[in-house]
């Protein structure tokens, strides 16, 4: 296939924001790709936003600062922004454009592909199944993460979510098949990104890993695109090449600031708190993009991590990404002010796709019943925390203060773990079983009796050793 030529234009007619104006254009269509250079030589990159008549408006990737009007030329390429893609990603780290700032060459790549990439059939998905392994307690144990499953982390700005997001893609493994990590941080502090990159230098050395980094200094509609190139990326690796990729982009907030700025510039009538109408289905254009294939063998799993301004869940960028997602995973400022790492709130947590992911052949035969177990005695300790406000601990039946211990052990032995603790499976359904040996059995209504009776025996033989 022969590329068009691409067709060249002198003068614009306005700037505004990330946004040039170019009259007296024909040929030109949405999502074209657009290279601008400025009077001084220098070449910034864009895409077409709109066009009318005669008027085609582009989107510049690094802004329009600097930049004379009666001095630059565009030049439209005739086809939607692409970027190579293949395997030479991997071990590299590019900034939200895609150009390597480790030191190294351009990617060169087998092929190009369209940013935007392609809507998945629904009749060509497959369920998705299979665990993927975080090493994390709270996650594999009570929102297991699924191979094609879109599972998102709700923060709030303070809380390590980023410092989280880096772990899950620096220890995060698969039992069979090719595992490759995308990470896409947007928005993020030169200190975070800095961070981010020594707590991946291993994974990024052993090529499993491909790093793109948009820093608050960065040009903010760049954000924009830093989602897109990584899953266009990713989808490469996954479904042509048949591995499994797992997708981290953080933060989702940052992204979707961004576009409510694109949003304004180009003088669109606002929706709730100013972001446009569309962010729904924009979000959902990036969400979508994960999941399995009947005519592949590999996955594509996506974690976007988002910050709740002020905490309230109840905002656009939450509320609506909880619509398209399989799920959340909640970060606590409470745990946190407990010194509890992750933070993580397990009863506003959940994975919905989570029964296809454990069992007998995946993880374990008792984790679904250890996770439901632990969702329901959670549930009756914060009831028994909210009546201890009222009465006091001296107040409580015993059974009631079996809770509570239940509570603060399963804070301590299974949701709190160190930021480089790599935990398997086993060790997390244990710790598990450790806090829920603290409780009645007789309340242990949803385990195996045998199970219970077990474990058991084994917290009273090992009760005497640990006093010892």
């Amino acid at each position: 296939m022969i590329d068009a030529i691409p067709i060249e234009y002198a003068g614009g007619r306005s700037a505004n924001g990330p946004l040039l104006v170019f009259d007296h254009v024909t040929g030109v269509g949405w999502d074209e790709d657009a290279t601008i250079t400025l009077a001084s030589g220098e070449r910034r990159h864009g895409v077409v936003l709109d066009v009318n008549d005669d008027l085609a408006v582009v989107q510049v990737f690094e802004g329009t600062s600097g930049i004379s009007l009666s001095g630059v030329r565009v030049a439209f390429s005739g086809t939607p922004m692409r970027v190579p893609v293949g395997p030479q990603w991997l071990g590299r780290v590019c900034n939200g454009r895609g150009e390597p700032i480790d030191g190294g060459p351009p990617v060169r790549g087998e092929r190009l592909a369209a940013v935007n990439g392609v809507p998945i059939n629904p009749a060509a998905r497959e369920l998705p199944r299979d665990p993927i392994i975080t090493g994390i307690s709270a996650i594999d144990g009570l929102t297991t993460l699924v191979r094609g499953q879109k599972l998102p982390i709700f923060s709030v700005g303070g809380l390590p979510h980023l410092e989280l997001a880096a772990q899950i893609a620096a220890q995060a493994r698969v039992g069979d098949g090719t595992f490759q990590i995308v990470f896409a941080a947007m928005g993020v502090t030169h200190a975070d990104a800095d961070a981010t990159r020594d707590a991946l230098e291993e994974r990024s050395q052993a090529g499993d890993l491909a790093l793109f980094i948009n820093t608050a200094s960065d040009p903010v509609v760049e954000r924009v695109l830093t989602p897109r190139l990584a899953l266009t990326v990713a989808e490469h690796l996954a479904f042509e090449r048949g591995g499994h990729v797992l997708v981290l982009m953080c933060d989702m907030t940052s992204y979707a600031e961004a576009v409510r700025e694109v949003s304004a510039a180009r003088g669109e009538v606002p929706g709730r708190q100013g972001y446009p109408g569309y962010l729904f289905s924009d979000l959902a254009s990036l969400y979508e993009r994960c999941g399995r294939l009947r005519v592949s063998s590999g996955s594509l799993t996506q974690i976007p991590v988002l910050t709740m301004p002020a905490g309230d869940i109840t905002h656009p960028v939450p509320d609506l990404t909880g619509y398209i997602t399989e799920g959340q995973v909640v970060l606590s400022q409470e745990m946190q002010s407990r010194n509890i790492y992750p933070p993580c709130d397990a009863l506003s947590s959940l994975s919905r796709l989570m029964r296809h992911g454990v069992g007998p052949e995946q993880t374990r035969q008792d984790h679904m019943a250890v996770a439901g177990q632990v969702y329901a005695a959670l549930s009756h300790a914060r009831q028994v925390r909210e009546l201890t406000d009222l009465v006091g601990e001296t107040g409580l039946a015993e059974n009631d203060r079996a809770y509570l211990r239940f509570a603060d052990a399963l804070d301590a032995g299974f949701i709190n773990q160190g930021r480089t603790d790599h935990r398997g499976i086993d060790d997390s359904l244990e710790r598990a079983w450790a806090a829920l040996t603290l409780l009645p059995s007789g309340d242990l209504s949803r385990l195996d009796p045998a199970d219970v009776a077990r474990h058991m025996a084994a917290n009273t033989r090992d009760k005497p050793e640990a006093a010892a």
